[in-house]
Formats: C-alpha cells, sequence, structure tokens
C-alpha cells in the first residue's frame, strides 16, 4: 500500500485529554502567573518540537496547552486574604496535633496543589475541614485532632 494512504498518526498512540475537574477554578495570583508561565513554556515546547518534528512532543505539547489555556480561561483569582477571623482560600494556617507537631498549610487552587509544600487544594477533604473554622478550634485529621494555632 502506498504511504498516501495510511494515516499520519499510525504508530502513534492518541494521548488522552487532560481531565478538567468540574469545581470551580478558584486560583490565587500566584497560581494564576504559574499557569501563564506553563502556557508560555508549553509554547516554547511546542515550537521547539515542532522545528525537531518530533510529532510525539507535538502531540503532547498541544495537548497540555489545550488544558492550561481551558484553565487560563476559566480562572478566577481570589486575592488574598488580609487579616481574617476564620479559614477561607488562600489562608495559611498552623496546627498543633496530639503529639505537639505543628503543620502547616496554605488552601489554593486545584492547580496549586502541592501537599509536600504544604499547599492543598479548596476541595480536599483537609481544606473542607479548615474552612469557616477559627483560632483555637479542633479540626479532625487523619491521625486525630489538631487545634488551630494561627490564620494569616
Amino acid at each position: 500500500m502506498s504511504r498516501a494512504f495510511v494515516k499520519e498518526s499510525e504508530g502513534q498512540e492518541e494521548l488522552p485529554e487532560l481531565r478538567v475537574s468540574e469545581h470551580r477554578n478558584l486560583v490565587t495570583p500566584t497560581g494564576l502567573a504559574r499557569i501563564e508561565a506553563n502556557i508560555e513554556r508549553l509554547q516554547a515546547v511546542l515550537s521547539g518540537a515542532r522545528t525537531e518534528e518530533d510529532k510525539a512532543a507535538v502531540a503532547r505539547a498541544q495537548r497540555d496547552l489545550r488544558y492550561w489555556t481551558v484553565r487560563q480561561a476559566s480562572a478566577e483569582v481570589v486575592p488574598l486574604p488580609g487579616a481574617v477571623e476564620v479559614v477561607r482560600f488562600g489562608s495559611r494556617v498552623v496546627l498543633e496535633d496530639r503529639s505537639g507537631q505543628q503543620i502547616c498549610y496554605q488552601i489554593v487552587g486545584e492547580d496549586e496543589s502541592d501537599p509536600t509544600a504544604g499547599r492543598i487544594s479548596y476541595v480536599s477533604p483537609i481544606a473542607r475541614r479548615l474552612i469557616g473554622a477559627a483560632v483555637g478550634d479542633a479540626v479532625e485529621m487523619a491521625d486525630g485532632e489538631a487545634e488551630i494555632l494561627e490564620i494569616s
């Protein structure tokens, strides 16, 4: 069979689209900047992949750009809270568990979350327990209760 009758995508696996969350796309100002930086980076990656004629890299970059463009268009920037009495989106919360260990979380958007860095998504179970709580409140965590020491 002639190559003229073979699909150009044959031999390449179709990339699944990245799943866009059904939740509101709340972001901090830093989160929006990260989305914009991802788009800029991916545009450069796409350009380089096209130059190198790397079809797989082009497909990945295009797929990722579609995701981040949708996320940018749907982003709802929530200004960081000033002095607050209760935990809300953007708040930084310091907790102390039963053993006296302090834990710090910032409640951010889904794309900004990085639990290892203390940034948790506002739709996560921990954030849902924290939102609306005040200093001195006890919050049920996976390994027992923790008391809120500080909100900023």
